[in-house]
C-alpha cells in the first residue's frame, strides 16, 4: 500500500459508522518488552506496542502474529490474551470522529532480533523499568503493568 493509500484509509476511518478492531501486542523476552517508534499516523515518532487493524477473516491471535511479523520481522511463540480498551476520539460537536476497540495480547518472541519494517520506524527491546519510564500513551503504561504483573503470576508456566 503506498501513501496516497495509506491516508485514504486513515482517512476513511473518520468519523466511522461502527468501531474499528485493532490488535496490539506485548512481546515479552525475559525481563524486556518489545517497543516500536511508529513511523507513520497516528502517533507517528511515538513509542508503541506493536500492532495494527484486524483484516477481515482473521482471528485476533492470527492479526496480532501477523502485525508482529510486518513490523519487527520477529515470529511469536505463545499468546494469550490480556485486556480490550476502548479508545474513542469525539469533535468539538461530540460527534464520534474515532472509535477503535483495541483487543491486546502478551506473547513471547521465537527467534532473531526485531528488524524495523512496515509501519515501525524502530524496534527495540527494553526493560518493563525503562518502559516505565519513557513518554508512552497511559493506556501503553497500564497494558504494560498489566502484562508484566499476568507473567509474574506465571501466565505462561506450564
Amino acid at each position: 500500500m503506498n501513501d496516497e493509500e495509506k491516508a485514504d484509509e486513515i482517512e476513511g476511518r473518520r468519523y466511522p459508522r461502527r468501531p474499528i478492531v485493532g490488535v496490539g501486542v506485548v512481546v515479552v523476552r525475559g525481563d524486556r518488552v518489545l517497543l516500536i517508534r511508529r513511523g507513520k499516523p497516528p502517533r507517528q515518532g511515538q513509542w508503541s506496542l506493536p500492532g495494527g487493524a484486524q483484516e477481515l477473516g482473521e482471528t485476533v491471535e492470527e492479526a496480532g502474529r501477523r502485525e508482529v511479523l510486518e513490523e519487527t520481522g520477529l515470529h511469536l511463540e505463545r499468546v494469550a490474551p490480556l485486556t480490550v480498551v476502548d479508545l474513542i476520539d469525539r469533535d468539538e460537536a461530540g460527534e464520534v470522529r474515532f472509535h477503535y476497540t483495541l483487543v491486546d495480547l502478551v506473547a513471547s518472541s521465537v527467534t532473531g532480533e526485531p528488524q524495523a519494517a512496515g509501519d515501525a520506524a524502530d524496534a527495540v527491546w527494553v526493560s518493563f523499568d525503562d518502559a516505565a519510564r519513557l513518554p508512552l500513551w497511559n493506556e501503553t503504561h497500564r497494558i504494560l503493568g498489566m502484562a508484566r504483573t499476568r507473567l509474574h503470576e506465571g501466565l505462561f508456566d506450564e
